[in-house]
């Protein structure tokens, strides 16, 4: 898990990118901390939004310019 916090590797187990002691390491602490399963159960569905981003099934807002 990251060196200062297990706080800090929400977004990188919800997106599967931790490798599997982490992940492990990770569900260990999701055990006892439960700010860190309400911000899982809060970003659970990011990996899904950014496949539908990366498919093009989701437009971008357009930018205004000034």
């Amino acid at each position: 898990m990251s060196a200062s916090s297990p706080h800090f590797d929400v977004a990188a187990y919800a997106l599967g990118v931790l490798d599997d002691d982490d992940a492990e390491a990770f569900e260990r602490h999701l055990d006892e901390c439960a700010p860190c399963r309400a911000e899982l159960l809060e970003t659970q569905e990011l990996p899904g939004m950014l496949d539908a981003v990366k498919d093009g099934s989701v437009s971008s807002p357009e930018r205004s310019h000034p």
